[in-house]
């Protein structure tokens, strides 16, 4: 019997304007192994956010905040937003959406265009109502989130239910680097909103709208799988323990100490060189897989790669492909795994917890510090990455009912 915390485990994807409607698709339009990120910093730009993880026996961490977008192939191979926004409800929800509307601070003049009959499209299930470019963007910030929060509770409004988020930053500094036209930044800075302590941004469609031809929109589309990470390089020099950094990086039990000890004690003796990559020290598959977006080989058994499979194969050499099904995949943290509490030790999966329904809904693994190593959703244009904590908490536990419980796994 699977322990009811661990029931069900789901990754709910971080963007799912471009989310797989069907695997059959993928699969016919694009092909090839892991696509590395593009990093949208440019070499001539000075990194405008380093900063040193807390001293401790995994040795001097330097960070540095980088912006990875999904390459413009894969970008070209989904399907594009119309230029014509939409909010689609349930039929059922028809009678109800004026008093929402209203509660929500939008003029009786706004509701009546809305709620218009003749601009009203009913498809199915569903009522599709069309919000005029002017209303969008004239929409105060806290009329907004309560809009956007009830189309979230339906996926068909993709940009809703997993809108663009930008953690941590302004909206100007996120899209410093991109692509976009100042004009352009500044049209989604109006039209943010926050989702907990994260900004979120919905409406690519008006963006569209906007746009003059064929390039803007692709640069458009890029710039929202636009994903945070950290590039993070190991400082070593003459004063470095390199006993206690060894010992910290193989899980002190050595297994690894003769893929990591040789190249830390040629970087202190080399004159010139004082940094490893962090990726350099980790397991060979999260070693081959950061940075990069999944290829289309890891779709081979009908799904994509997400937090969980990421977690649990962390020190595997081979993938175990078998933690794609959830309840496996709880089955291994249940028999393979003991709780933990901080603090927390590299390779511990962290596991963000729903305190009502049980359910696992994302986990990563914890590194050093702050920082985790993780990937957000399980979908095609979700990177794996290393990212602080802090962050990934700002994802995924802004509704409050949640908790983060630590998982080791057993030692023989």
């Amino acid at each position: 019997m699977i322990p009811s915390v661990l029931k069900l485990l789901i990754c709910p994807p971080k963007i799912s304007g471009f989310q797989i409607a069907a695997l059959g698709l993928v699969l016919a339009a694009w092909g090839g192994s892991h696509a590395v990120a593009e990093d949208a910093t440019s070499p001539s730009t000075e990194a405008k956010t380093i900063f040193y993880a807390s001293g401790g026996p995994w040795g001097r961490l330097r960070c540095t905040d980088i912006h990875l977008e999904a390459p413009s192939n894969m970008v070209s191979r989904f399907a594009i937003p119309g230029p014509i926004p939409r909010w689609s409800f349930p039929s059922s929800e028809l009678d109800s959406l004026g008093a929402m509307f209203r509660r929500a601070g939008l003029s009786e003049d706004s509701v009546a265009q809305l709620m218009s009959l003749d601009r009203i499209v009913r498809e199915g299930g569903y009522v599709h109502l069309f919000p005029p470019v002017s209303l969008l963007e004239s929409m105060a910030p806290e009329t907004r989130l309560i809009v956007y929060t009830k189309l979230a509770n339906h996926p068909i409004n993709s940009y809703h239910s997993d809108p663009v988020l930008i953690v941590g930053e302004t909206v100007e500094e996120f899209f410093a680097t991109s692509d976009l036209s100042a004009e352009m930044v500044r049209r989604i800075e109006r039209m943010c909103y926050k989702r907990g302590g994260t900004l979120a941004f919905s409406d690519p469609s008006v963006l569209i709208h906007y746009c003059e031809d064929e390039n803007e929109v692709h640069q458009i589309m890029k710039a929202m799988t636009r994903t945070r990470s950290l590039m993070i390089r190991l400082e070593l020099d003459v004063d470095s323990n390199v006993e206690e950094i060894v010992d910290y990086w193989t899980l002190g039990d050595g297994v690894r100490k003769k893929d990591i000890e040789p190249i830390i004690r040629s970087i202190i003796e080399t004159r010139g060189l004082e940094t490893l990559p962090l990726a350099q020290v980790l397991p060979p598959l999260p070693r081959k897989l950061i940075y990069t977006y999944p290829g289309i080989e890891l779709a081979k058994h009908g799904a994509f790669p997400d937090c969980h499979w990421t977690s649990l194969n962390f020190l595997n050499y081979e993938a175990h492909d078998y933690l794609l099904d959830a309840d496996l995949a709880a089955l291994a943290v249940v028999e393979g795994c003991e709780k933990v509490d901080r603090p927390y030790r590299y390779g511990d999966i962290l596991m963000f917890v729903d305190q009502k329904s049980g359910r696992a809904f994302h986990s990563c693994v914890h590194l050093a510090d702050d920082i985790v190593y993780t990937k957000n959703g399980r979908n095609i244009l979700s990177p794996w990455i290393l990212a602080k904590l802090s962050d990934v908490v700002q994802l995924y536990m802004y509704k409050g009912s949640s908790v983060i419980q630590g998982y080791r796994r057993f030692t023989d």
